[in-house]
């Protein structure tokens, strides 16, 4: 009898877009082994079809496939409001690979060769924090304000000096962690957290890759930040630069 690597307490419908026979069998069999239901397609746009028709608890998503790549995959279905998960898998290792992959909206990043194991960490992850968001009752959530920065949680909408700005689920849990306790420092972990859930197998690159998004965002000029600022050798806060100025002078 094969016994699931982890707790079956989060069964989903999956889906894998693999354009790799092999790679989508092994996929299919570690997530089938956990309990979960596996839908798998070949190609982009199979994959937005398939989500269209039925959308998934999940999408793991390969980058390099055939009539559409995973990042158009992603583009699109944010364009449409779709907030499932996605978990993109890539043989791209680079920066700016990670970089536009979690900027179009991905969740979290795999780049091959993976551990299976590891994969599974993360579909249990992503699955275990998307329970949550759903079961957990909804909450009359204030309007933080920071300065010019406002991030309405009931909303999920941004704006700076009242222009919205586009943010990714990702890039807004940060910000509106960092925005309820404005001025206080938060450790990456702690961030990591507001993003996976406590999980190790998540990297802290993962939040310095988001506030660096998030810097061409809300910053006039974001290799010199004043709102979203870096502590070193410990993490990151959010001020008011117009109450920084006040205090400094």
């Amino acid at each position: 009898m094969i016994r699931p690597l982890y707790d079956r307490g989060v069964c989903a419908d999956v889906m894998v877009a693999e354009d790799d026979e092999k790679q989508a069998e092994l996929v299919r069999r570690y997530l089938e082994r956990e309990g979960h239901a596996v839908r798998v397609v070949g190609d982009g746009l199979a994959a937005l079809d398939a989500v269209r028709h039925r959308e998934p608890d999940l999408l793991v998503l390969d980058v390099m496939m055939p009539r559409a790549d995973g990042l158009d995959v992603v583009r699109v279905l944010r364009s449409e409001h779709r907030e499932l998960p996605v978990l993109m898998l890539t043989a791209r290792s680079t920066e700016d690979d990670l970089l536009l992959g979690l900027d179009l909206g991905a969740d979290d990043y795999m780049t091959k060769p993976y551990s299976p194991r590891e994969l599974m960490a993360r579909v249990r992850t992503l699955l275990r924090r998307t329970r949550r968001a759903a079961t957990e009752p909804a909450a009359a959530d204030p309007v933080l304000r920071v300065g010019a920065l406002v991030v309405d949680p009931a909303r999920h909408e941004v704006s700076v000096d009242g222009a919205t700005v586009e943010c990714t689920p990702g890039e807004f849990r940060i910000l509106a962690a960092l925005a309820a306790g404005p001025d206080r420092v938060f450790s990456r972990q702690r961030l990591l957290e507001e993003l996976h859930g406590f999980d190790r197998y998540i990297s802290a690159r993962t939040v310095d890759v988001h506030v660096m998004n998030l810097r061409k965002k809300i910053e006039r000029a974001p290799r010199r930040p004043e709102r979203l600022l870096t502590v070193f050798g410990v993490g990151y806060k959010l001020t008011d630069p117009a109450k920084a100025a006040r205090r400094a002078r």
